[in-house]
């Protein structure tokens, strides 16, 4: 054998051991990667619910006001047919009793709807707290995915670690989640 092959099949299996050794690296940055996919799925998916409760809280509240506008309508209504000379009293005794039956079918009706809308208002917060806990988790994953692949160009085992502790960060803030209420 020459000098030259005893030469390459040295540079070969050192190498080689390198790649041995950066095995648990590279399935590191693997599982980092999915780590990273499903946050990001979980937390745009999150982001999401809190819009569609934003919507349905607003939609409430819209129909909260509307009725209110009405049952004030009626109320001043009322007020003027009470407060004119009228020739037909007894029309005019009907339309107050009327206009008093639905002032008391719009209170509790706007007390339901106001209910409604600041219970609509609560998931929306609890949707947003939980979403800004994803987002977290995504940045702390993605960073170390980022760092433990500096150990590939490195070749020191440091950067590993602290990407390492840096996933962990992420992965106790996505589960942080569960534990909202």
């Amino acid at each position: 054998m020459e000098a030259n092959e005893v030469q390459e099949l040295k540079e070969h299996a050192e190498h080689g051991a390198h790649e041995t050794t950066l095995r648990p690296v590279a399935f590191t940055m693997s599982v980092l990667a999915v780590m990273v996919a499903i946050t990001t799925v979980l937390g745009h998916r999150t982001h999401t619910e809190a819009v569609l409760f934003q919507n349905k809280a607003t939609d409430q509240w819209n129909e909260y006001q509307a009725k209110n506008i009405r049952r004030y309508d009626t109320s001043l209504a009322a007020n003027v047919l009470s407060s004119v000379a009228i020739g037909d009293r007894d029309a005019a005794a009907k339309n107050l009793k009327e206009y008093a039956n639905h002032q008391a079918k719009w209170d509790e009706e706007l007390k339901e709807l106001q209910e409604k809308a600041k219970g609509l208002e609560e998931k929306v917060e609890h949707a947003e707290a939980r979403a800004d806990r994803f987002d977290l988790a995504e940045a702390l994953l993605e960073i170390g995915l980022v760092i433990t692949s500096v150990t590939l160009l490195t070749r020191s085992r440091i950067y590993w670690y602290f990407g390492i502790v840096f996933a962990l960060g992420g992965i106790a803030s996505a589960v942080s989640v569960l534990g909202l209420k």
